[in-house]
């Protein structure tokens, strides 16, 4: 039991005190066990997970930055938010072990919102992130303080990274439009067309709570609800229960479920 007292104790301290790095490495032992700290510490979704599911968590947040570079542009990139950019990536697809991400080689970690032009000066600097093409193809852009802020607030129905790496998803057939055919069943792409474009006129008639951003197109209504269904999965199912369960469906997961378990267990 001293033992284990001290494993952890040292590796708070290296959590805390190792030098800030730009840039990726395969992560080593050390690196690994402080990841499952700020894993237990600061994720929710990996808080709601049961032991031998965060065991499969923690399996492929390592895997994920084995194999994709994460690199800052004019700011540090912290051991947190190497933590914060995989668990984003792990979280959408965590029904899906054998999942990889060969559409992305690196995330470029801005300190704050960008321009078009990818610069952090001057005016028109509203973006939090965005999934590359052409030259940038194969690279994620975020928004550091967005970050850290998806993680932070796991009550506002938002979180940047986890809609870019949704993007990504909704890309990997080719095409960015909505419908993810890697991970939709033939037999719900016609209810799920049906239901994007309920929704969406639901949202340009101010009569819904989903972000309006979601109005803009199909590809960015499904990033938006796929937020919505990570972080405040109990109040899209009470406000939207069909959208609940077809999203329910597409990422073979029942985050309401999981999370109600868990709040059930931290009282007994």
């Amino acid at each position: 039991m001293i033992g284990i007292v001290i494993i952890v104790l040292i590796a708070f301290g290296f959590y805390f005190t190792r030098p800030k790095t730009v840039g990726n490495t395969t992560p080593g032992e050390n690196e690994i066990l402080v990841n499952n700290i700020i894993l237990a510490d600061k994720v929710a979704y990996f808080k709601s997970l049961n032991k031998q599911q965060q065991q499969q968590f923690e399996k492929e947040i390592t895997e994920f930055l084995s194999y994709v570079k994460i690199t800052g542009v004019n700011t540090t990139v912290e051991g947190i938010d190497r933590v914060f950019v995989a668990a984003s990536a792990v979280i959408p697809v965590f029904a899906f072990p054998e999942w990889k991400y060969y559409n992305l080689k690196e995330v470029l970690l801005y300190a704050d919102t960008f321009n078009t032009d990818f610069k952090t000066e001057g005016g028109e600097r509203n973006i939090l992130g965005m999934v590359g093409t052409g030259y940038m193809e194969g690279k994620m852009l975020l928004s550091k303080a967005a970050l850290e802020l998806g993680f932070k607030n796991d009550s506002d129905k938002n979180n940047t990274a986890i809609h870019e790496f949704v993007h990504l998803i909704d890309k990997t057939d080719g095409d960015t439009d909505g419908i993810p055919s890697v991970l939709l069943l033939k037999q719900y792409t016609i209810p799920w067309l049906d239901m994007m474009y309920q929704q969406i006129q639901e949202i340009l008639k101010n009569k819904s709570d989903i972000n309006p951003y979601g109005s803009t197109n199909k590809s960015e209504f499904f990033a938006v609800v796929s937020e919505y269904f990570f972080e405040r999965p109990d109040l899209l199912q009470k406000k939207h229960p069909e959208l609940y369960a077809l999203l329910q469906q597409l990422f073979k997961q029942d985050p309401a479920t999981q999370l109600q378990e868990h709040k059930k267990n931290e009282t007994l």
